[in-house]
């Protein structure tokens, strides 16, 4: 109880010179607590109000030029876009795949597979056992797709934009596994 009376008059010492006043000096020590007093309740602490991190509510679309993009992914399974825009001009379209984090591929690799999105949980599944690409080989559901790479890596695709003009809807995702539930974007000729 000594201590709590210790705090209490510290933090009355503070409050009183925050508002440019000195506490009155004190005399008497603090009285201690009868021994057969029992622990009593700390009193409630209050806590400055916690601002809950933003949540992305507009697309990043990924930037296109010249039948081509970049998408950068990290560390935290993310990719830096969620959609693709391939030029309708465009014969072929080139997406390089980048690895802005610092694990191996191993822990946290990542590829991009192109496909129809009803393909994707499948593609995944077939995946999961074929390390380190984790893409079946010769799989007929995927249109196009990256190797898997590590921090520090990147790797590129390139796939005939005729394969993918009539056929919708597409996702891009990364199929190491666990990751396709936050690592997807959609994908579309225009």
């Amino acid at each position: 109880m000594k201590s709590r009376h210790v705090l209490v008059a510290s933090a009355l010492a503070l409050a009183l010179s925050a508002c440019g006043q000195s506490p009155a000096p004190s005399a008497e020590p603090p009285v201690a607590a009868p021994a057969t007093e029992t622990a009593a309740t700390p009193a409630p602490v209050e806590t400055a109000p916690v601002e809950a991190a933003p949540v992305a509510t507009g697309s990043k679309p990924a930037t296109v030029g010249d039948c081509a993009t970049t998408i950068t992914s990290n560390d935290a399974m993310q990719y830096d876009a969620d959609s693709i825009a391939v030029p309708a001009t465009c014969t072929q379209f080139t997406i390089t795949l980048k690895h802005a984090g610092t694990m191996a591929v191993n822990v946290m690799g990542h590829n991009l597979v192109i496909a129809k999105e009803s393909d994707m949980a499948g593609i995944a599944a077939d995946g999961m056992a074929v390390a380190p690409e984790h893409v079946k080989p010769d799989d007929a559901r995927v249109i196009a797709h990256t190797r898997m790479i590590g921090g520090g890596e990147s790797a590129s695709v390139t796939f005939d934009v005729a394969r993918i003009k009539d056929t919708s809807p597409l996702k891009f995702f990364c199929s190491f596994p666990g990751h396709l539930s936050l690592m997807q974007g959609s994908l579309a000729v225009q």
